[in-house]
């Protein structure tokens, strides 16, 4: 299958930079494919997995949420708020601020109520990513 360069960035610095067979990603207006050869494109990114198949065919798996995905000639970029991969999550530490979050949307105001809705989010795709690969 034909490669093109992915390059994957957030604030933390660059994730991945390299070959790719493909990437899936989950945008604002669902999950968005993008294969060789691909035409210029441009979405936000929304929170959930992304799966990236390797130029050796290997599957690797990542909790990605916020940011920008855009394809620009034969480059894709991601630029992301937060990108872990599936091997670098701590899962008891996801579940702890899974359960965090729901106890915090209980009693708070409006605010804190968005704040912990984003950070649930958050917590239960890196739970969903990690088992994702079992």
């Amino acid at each position: 299958m034909k490669t093109f360069h992915l390059q994957i960035v957030t604030p933390d610095g660059l994730m991945f930079d390299g070959q790719a067979e493909k990437i899936l990603v989950r945008t604002t207006e669902g999950d968005v494919g993008i294969l060789s050869g691909h035409s210029d494109y441009v979405s936000p990114v929304a929170t959930g997995l992304a799966r990236i198949t390797m130029e050796n065919g290997d599957t690797k798996s990542a909790a990605c949420s916020g940011g920008l995905l855009s394809v620009k000639g034969k480059v894709t970029r991601l630029v992301a708020d937060t990108f872990e991969w599936a091997e670098d999550i701590d899962v008891e530490r996801a579940k702890r601020a899974k359960d965090r979050a729901e106890k915090i949307m209980h009693t708070a105001s409006e605010y804190e109520e968005k704040a912990a809705e984003i950070k649930l989010k958050r917590a239960i795709t890196r739970i969903n990513v990690v088992e994702s690969i079992k």
